[in-house]
């Protein structure tokens, strides 16, 4: 694109749709979106289960309700978040202000890094409370490709959401450096006497 802070066009510039789709931070944020998709369908879906005997259901992650609950809490709540932020980066070019778009990318930044920690803890979580699961308690293994399809996303999550605050960090960057070199040489500058 030409010629805005941060490389998105000058303020009030038309949509795109398809200059937005090939951003990496577009991709990656709807890749993250899709991975929270995964990681809370397959808990909710096929992540509680009982013995014949039972009949309350119980996670499947060693009966540990607090492991369930936190990988559907993180897959709805990372999932509301990537809608968020696919919603204010379609909306971005429209922001005039370089200073509003600052505050945009280091919010992002900053939500991109916390996202990335909780999925970080959340893999952990989940991964541990898999493994000293008692096989007695699943003796039909039901769930377990969920379990472990849940594990995995929640891995990959990490990478994505890290990734995607490293681009909002290089863009922070053009930005700080569009602003400086704003203050430094005016767009337009007084004409001499």
């Amino acid at each position: 694109m030409e010629g805005g802070a941060y490389g998105a066009g000058k303020a009030g510039g038309a949509f795109d749709p398809q200059t937005f789709i090939r951003q990496p931070h577009t991709v990656l944020r709807m890749v993250s979106w899709v991975f929270s998709i995964v990681v809370f369908g397959c808990i909710v879906n096929e992540g509680y289960i009982n013995r014949s005997d039972e009949q309350e259901e119980h996670c499947i992650f060693n009966r540990n309700r607090s492991a369930c609950t936190y990988g559907v809490t993180v897959g709805v709540l990372t999932f509301l978040s990537s809608l968020l932020y696919l919603a204010i980066d379609v909306h971005f070019p429209q922001i005039s202000s370089v200073k509003d778009r600052k505050k945009t990318v280091i919010s992002d930044i900053a939500v991109s890094v916390l996202w990335a920690f909780f999925w970080f803890v959340g893999f952990c979580f989940l991964a541990n409370q898999w493994q000293v699961s008692n096989p007695d308690d699943n003796p039909l293994n039901e769930g377990a490709d969920a379990a472990r399809a849940a594990i995995t996303f929640s891995f990959f999550s990490i990478f994505t959401w890290a990734f995607l605050a490293v681009l909002r960090l290089q863009h922070l960057k053009e930005i700080t450096f569009q602003e400086e070199y704003n203050r430094l040489f005016p767009p337009n500058p007084q004409p001499f006497p």
